[in-house]
């Protein structure tokens, strides 16, 4: 299995920095992040922050346990499958319940927090390489809502129509990702 786009440890590795680029640096973090987004517009409402925020908590869960030394195994592949999950949500237009939708982003933010806290170098610290990749998820969260939001005003048809071929694209690129493709 070849690593997911944004774990490749290279690159300056200094806390706030590091920690901001590593969600904006990775193709499998930038879509997931903007689902998360997407998927909360659609579902409206208080999902619009509920959503982001259960992944922001959960992410930043996963990435204090792997930064104190506890590994979940097949975190790549955890990532990996995010893409393709959350687009076929997208794609599928799924109207999930407001909690299974925050389970459903949670259970994927703990693999991209595990990624996250395993990418921090020793040197970097802690707090302020969290900062940074809490800071720009949730810039990534933000985008995706007003994405999902724009798509929306572009009519019932047109708008529905362009937010499932983006997500179909993305669920396959996540197959794309866990096949060693992309």
């Amino acid at each position: 299995m070849t690593p997911a786009f944004a774990h490749t440890g290279v690159g300056d590795a200094s806390g706030f920095a590091h920690g901001f680029m590593h969600p904006i640096g990775g193709l499998d973090h930038v879509l997931v992040m903007v689902a998360v987004g997407v998927l909360a517009a659609h579902l409206s409402g208080r999902a619009l922050w509920l959503v982001p925020g259960a992944f922001v908590l959960v992410m930043a869960v996963g990435g204090a346990l792997a930064m104190a030394g506890v590994e979940l195994p097949f975190v790549e592949v955890g990532v990996a499958l995010s893409v393709v999950a959350l687009g076929a949500a997208i794609a599928l237009r799924l109207d999930l319940p407001l909690a299974a939708a925050m389970a459903l982003v949670g259970l994927f933010a703990v693999f991209h927090g595990q990624a996250h806290g395993a990418e921090m170098p020793e040197t970097a610290s802690g707090l302020a390489c969290g900062a940074g990749f809490i800071l720009a998820t949730t810039l990534l969260h933000a985008s995706g809502v007003g994405l999902g939001i724009a798509l929306a005003r572009l009519g019932p048809l047109t708008g529905r129509r362009v937010a499932q071929v983006g997500g179909g694209l993305m669920a396959l690129a996540g197959v794309a990702i866990l096949a060693g493709l992309l």
